[in-house]
């Protein structure tokens, strides 16, 4: 083989790997673009006076506070909400998993259990408190139950819906092959129903970052959720908007956790998103 074609096949061979990676920064830029400029253009308010610092601060402001709350302990607040939000989404998302599976494979058990659990999902967070609080006491049980409620419910519902809109032709072509329903759900309902079931656990985990704040109101003494009412209680914004940033980049950091996973799992798939990316 020529000098040339060999650097040709070399060539085709590094570029995808380069061009992923090129995308990969591209997107992140991308993303940067509009908070950066958000804070930019609040700082510039700030500064010109056209944001009240007593209602708005500045983003040097929220950035001077958070490294304040660095020096006082910001890591064990961080540390109690990641493990209450971790415990109450496994929790939760594994009941619901398993329950969604059964009432998925099971007309009967549908009929049974649906309708229960769908007028149970329409009870807003803070409704569960006074229960919880009566039934668990204050400690840290029922925050992480209330977590759990909330993330039970958008992994119960995709996955109910992935494993009834499997084609019915693949359904029908195990059943050809003699599988038993325990072989059909393992070899083909739950592969198929995978998509699904990412959307599930990606819904479910924002939800119990949302829960979380409604969790921590139940006597917690650290917590991004008593952060936010500690600096509601002494009129800091500052710490109020340095807690909803914190919150906000951990339910992103645990998004892209998972949907990293979500696209090693599903790379086999041949979707409209995968032309999107190569068209990118």
């Amino acid at each position: 083989m020529s000098e040339t074609a060999l650097s040709v096949v070399a060539t085709s061979v590094k570029s995808p790997a380069g061009t992923s990676g090129k995308r990969r920064l591209s997107r992140f830029l991308l993303g940067l673009a509009l908070p950066i400029g958000l804070l930019l253009l609040l700082e510039a308010a700030s500064h010109l006076g056209l944001t009240p610092p007593h209602l708005l601060p500045a983003p040097s402001a929220v950035f001077e506070t958070l490294i304040e709350l660095g020096r006082s302990g910001l890591g064990t607040h961080i540390f109690a909400s990641s493990l209450r939000v971790l415990l109450g989404f496994a929790i939760g998302a594994g009941l619901g998993l398993a329950v969604a599976i059964s009432v998925g494979l099971s007309r009967r058990l549908e009929e049974i259990l649906d309708p229960s659990f769908q007028a149970l999902r329409a009870v807003p967070s803070l409704a569960w408190v006074p229960l919880l609080l009566l039934w668990l006491g204050i400690d840290e049980t029922p925050k992480i139950v209330l977590i759990a409620i909330g993330a039970f419910f958008p992994v119960y519902l995709n996955v109910v819906s992935g494993l009834r809109n499997v084609d019915r032709k693949l359904v029908e072509l195990g059943e050809t092959y003699g599988l038993t329903s325990w072989g059909l759900a393992r070899r083909i309902l739950l592969p198929a129903a995978l998509p699904s079931i990412f959307t599930g656990l990606r819904t479910s985990l924002s939800l119990a970052w949302m829960f979380l704040v409604a969790a921590e109101l139940i006597a917690a003494t650290k917590g991004l959720g008593y952060l936010l009412t500690d600096g509601r209680e002494t009129s800091r914004p500052d710490i109020v908007i340095a807690a909803i940033l914190l919150l906000a980049v951990l339910g992103k950091l645990s998004d892209g956790l998972l949907k990293n996973i979500e696209e090693r799992a599903l790379r086999w798939r041949d979707s409209f998103d995968e032309r999107l990316e190569r068209k990118a």
